[in-house]
C-alpha cells in the first residue's frame, strides 16, 4: 500500500511510479513548443490553425477567438488526424500546425501532446489559453454567440455510417 506523503500527494502522485496530474502535465508540456498569445496570432497569420476545445458553456460565457475551429475535446484526435474517417477538411496532412486552446492552458497541453503521439508533430497549445489571449487584448467575439463544433465531412460521415451498418449486420448474423 503506497504511503501518504501529506498535503499535495494527489497532485504529485502516490509513489515514484505515479507522477500524478502535475507530472503528466509536465511530461506533456516537455514535448511541446508552447506559444504565447501574440506568437499564436502570428502563427495563425502564417497558416497555423487554432482549435478551441472549450465546452460550449465557456465559449458562450466568454466569447470565442474569431476564425478558431471549434472541436469538442472528446472528438479532437478523430477530427484532426488525416487518416481518420471522422476528420475535418483542414486535416489534410500530418504537418498541419495545430494550436489547441482551452480556457487556461492546462487541458490544451494534454490534448496537444496527445495529437503529437498520434503523429501530428506540429501540434502545440496556447500558454494561458483563452484567458491569456483575451488578456493580451487580441480579438474575441462578444459573449453569447457560439460557433457550433466542427463535425466530420459528409464523405467521412458516410464512411462511418457504412461501417456501423456493416458492424450491425455482422452482429445480427451471429
Amino acid at each position: 500500500m503506497p504511503e501518504n506523503r501529506g498535503p499535495g500527494t494527489a497532485d504529485r502522485g502516490l509513489n515514484d511510479a505515479d507522477p500524478g496530474v502535475d507530472g503528466l502535465l509536465a511530461r506533456a508540456r516537455s514535448r511541446l513548443t508552447r506559444l504565447e498569445p501574440r506568437e499564436a496570432q502570428h502563427a495563425v497569420q502564417s497558416g497555423a490553425i487554432l482549435v478551441d476545445t472549450r465546452p460550449e458553456f465557456q465559449r458562450r460565457a466568454d466569447g470565442e477567438i474569431p476564425g478558431a475551429i471549434v472541436v469538442e475535446r472528446n472528438h479532437l484526435e478523430w477530427r484532426l488526424h488525416p487518416a481518420s474517417a471522422g476528420r475535418i477538411p483542414e486535416a489534410a496532412h500530418a504537418d498541419v500546425h495545430w494550436i489547441v486552446i482551452c480556457d487556461e492552458g492546462y487541458a490544451s497541453s494534454l490534448a496537444a501532446a496527445s495529437l503529437q503521439l498520434i503523429g501530428l508533430r506540429r501540434a502545440t497549445d496556447l500558454v494561458g489559453g483563452f484567458q491569456a489571449w483575451r488578456a493580451a487584448m487580441l480579438p474575441v467575439t462578444p459573449p453569447g454567440l457560439i460557433t457550433p463544433a466542427r463535425l466530420a465531412t459528409k464523405a467521412a460521415e458516410s464512411e462511418d455510417t457504412r461501417a456501423v451498418s456493416r458492424t450491425a449486420a455482422a452482429v445480427k448474423d451471429r
